[in-house]
C-alpha cells in the first residue's frame, strides 16, 4: 500500500506563461522516502499539493495504489500532511489536536485514546498532552503536528518544509526523528524542502526540480557523484561545485581540457564522450572542493600544478574552505582546518582529474550522461 504514480502531470495557472509543474512523470514505490528539492518557485510544493488534492491537476493522471485520484477530495485519498507552520488549533490541547482527525473520521473513542497515547510515546510528548500549543516550543509543536499525521495511519505522509521554522539544532534533531519514524512505520513519504542538506540526509531518492521541470531523480550518493547537468551539480553540495570554462582539444591521440591558464589531461574514461566532431568545442569542467588540492609555491614549474593566490579562508570547524584566484576564476578548496592561509598567499593548486565532471556549455548537460557519445 502507498505506491504513487504521476503520469505526465502538468499544472497551469491562468496568466502564467509557463506551467508551474511541467510534465512531471514519476513512480514512487511503497514505503519509499522521496524528497522533492529545488529553489523557491520550482514547483515542488505545487506537486505535493496536487498529490494531496489541494490543487487541481491541469493535465495528466495521478494514481495512489493504482487508483485514479485526480478528482478525489483530500479526505478520500488516505494521506496525511504536515505543514511548515504546524497548523495546530490554539484552543485545543495537544491530545485534542492529535485526536482531531480521528474524531472527524468517527473513530471509536477507545481507539482514539490508544492511538494518541501510542503516538505520544513514540514522539516522547506524553507529558505534554494536556498543554495548549502556546505553551510549547517550536520543536514540540512540530512533534505534535507529526503526531497528528501519524495517528491517522495513512498510506502516504506528505511533508511540506516541516523543519524550516526550527533553529539549526532543532532541525537536525527533528530530521533524525523523522528518519527514524519513517524507518519504523515504513509508510510512503513525500517530503518537500529547499535545503539540499535535508534532501541528501533524508531521502532514499531525491527529485531535483527547476522551473517546474524534473532535472534528475536519483539516490543521494548518485546525485552527488553523477549530476545530470550544471544545475544539479551546482545545487547539490555545499559549498557548491567549482565550474571552470574551457575547451577540450585532441593532440596526438590524447584529450586535454584547456583555457588561458590551464592545460589538463582528460582521463581516459572520458574519451568516449569527446568525439572528433566536437574537438575544440566549449565545455565546462566541474570539480568539487574536496577534489582540489593546495601546496606551497616553491617557485619552480611543476606538472599538473598551477599558481594561484588566496582570496579568503572560511573555517567551519571540521573543515576549512580556501577561496583561491586562478586568473579570473575563483576556485574553492576544502582543506585541513589545521592549515591556515592568509589573503594574497601564493600557492599551487591541482585537480583530481579522475573526479572531474564535464558539461556541454551550450546545453548544460553532463557529457557522461548525455547518451550520444560516439
Amino acid at each position: 500500500m502507498g505506491s504513487i504514480t504521476f503520469n505526465h502531470v502538468y499544472k497551469h495557472y491562468k496568466g502564467e506563461a509557463r506551467p508551474a509543474v511541467n510534465d512531471f512523470h514519476l513512480s514512487i514505490e511503497e514505503g519509499e522516502f522521496l524528497v522533492l528539492v529545488g529553489p523557491s518557485g520550482c514547483g515542488k510544493s505545487t506537486t505535493l499539493r496536487m498529490l494531496a488534492g489541494l490543487e487541481e491537476i491541469s493535465e495528466g493522471d495521478l494514481y495512489i495504489d493504482e487508483k485514479y485520484v485526480n478528482y478525489l477530495s483530500p479526505k478520500d485519498r488516505d494521506i496525511a500532511m504536515v505543514f511548515q507552520n504546524y497548523a495546530l488549533y490554539p484552543n485545543l490541547s495537544v491530545y485534542e489536536n492529535i485526536a482531531l482527525g480521528l474524531k472527524l473520521r468517527k473513530t471509536a473513542k477507545h481507539d482514539i485514546e490508544l492511538r494518541v497515547n501510542r503516538v505520544a510515546k513514540i514522539l516522547e510528548i506524553s507529558h505534554l498532552l494536556e498543554r495548549k500549543p502556546n505553551q510549547l516550543s517550536g520543536g514540540q509543536k512540530q512533534r505534535v503536528a507529526l503526531g497528528r499525521a501519524i495517528a491517522r495511519e495513512p498510506q502516504v505522509f506528505l511533508m511540506d518544509e516541516p523543519l524550516s521554522n526550527l533553529d539549526a539544532k532543532l532541525r537536525a534533531q527533528t530530521r533524525a526523528e523523522i528518519i527514524k519514524l519513517q524507518s519504523e512505520l515504513k509508510r510512503t513519504t513525500v517530503y518537500v524542502t529547499h535545503d539540499q542538506v535535508e534532501a541528501m540526509t533524508m531521502g532514499t531518492r531525491i527529485v531535483v526540480m527547476k522551473d517546474g521541470v524534473i532535472q534528475q531523480v536519483a539516490p543521494p550518493r548518485a546525485l552527488y557523484e553523477q549530476p545530470a547537468n550544471l544545475f544539479v551539480a551546482g545545487f547539490i553540495g555545499s559549498p557548491q561545485m567549482n565550474f571552470i570554462q574551457g575547451s577540450v582539444t585532441r593532440e596526438d591521440g590524447y584529450f586535454y581540457f584547456v583555457n588561458k591558464r590551464l592545460k589538463l589531461p582528460v582521463p581516459e574514461h572520458h574519451y568516449p564522450n569527446f568525439n572528433r566532431d566536437r574537438n575544440g568545442i566549449s565545455f565546462i569542467m566541474g570539480v568539487r572542493p574536496e577534489h582540489v588540492f593546495l601546496k606551497a609555491d616553491t617557485g619552480t614549474e611543476e606538472e599538473g600544478w598551477i599558481r594561484c593566490e588566496v582570496e579568503m579562508t572560511e573555517i567551519t570547524g571540521a573543515d576549512s574552505y580556501v577561496y583561491v584566484r586562478l586568473g579570473e576564476q575563483t576556485v574553492i578548496v576544502r582543506t585541513d582546518p589545521d592549515r591556515f592561509y592568509r589573503k594574497d598567499d601564493k600557492l599551487l593548486v591541482s585537480f583530481s582529474m579522475n573526479k572531474v565532471h564535464f558539461f556541454d556549455e551550450q546545453s548544460g548537460d553532463s557529457v557522461a550522461l548525455r547518451g550520444d557519445a560516439k
